[in-house]
């Protein structure tokens, strides 16, 4: 705010917008600046996807995943049946040969060691075992 050296009465009511205009003038000679730079980015095209199915997939009834549980002792279970480590090797590398190839569901019981189910699913991944997920139940304190 400027004030008056002379006669009047009073502060004079006056803003110096000297600053504001050098301030504003900065400030468009960086945008005009990096504006361009910010434009040229890498072009691609992406591929198109085919979402039509075919017939084939139309006809073919969805596969059913593949249930292996884990109890606490490191027992095994394909569905309901128990197996043991060899058995669930053969099965797990016949079932990662089918077309469509099912999804696979890990259950482990809730003292279920980590290292035993980690050791499953590097089991399933040896085999060729392309989709696997862990069975959990919902928080219900949330």
């Amino acid at each position: 705010m400027a004030f008056s050296s002379g006669n009047s009465s009073g502060p004079m009511a006056e803003i110096n917008v000297t600053p504001l205009v050098d301030v504003m003038l900065v400030l468009l000679i960086i945008f005009i600046i990096t504006a361009p730079l910010m434009s040229h980015k890498v072009k691609i095209e992406l591929p198109e996807a085919n979402l039509v199915q075919s017939e084939e997939d139309k006809k073919a009834p969805p596969v059913p995943p593949i249930t292996i549980s884990v109890k606490e002792d490191g027992s095994l279970y394909w569905g309901d049946e128990a197996v043991s480590k060899e058995v669930l090797e053969s099965r797990l590398s016949t079932s990662a040969q089918l077309q469509p190839q099912p999804k696979l569901n890990l259950r482990g019981d809730k003292t279920t060691k980590m290292r035993t189910i980690n050791e499953v699913t590097k089991l399933a991944q040896g085999q060729g075992m392309l989709d696997i997920g862990y069975v959990a139940t919902k928080d219900k304190g949330g």
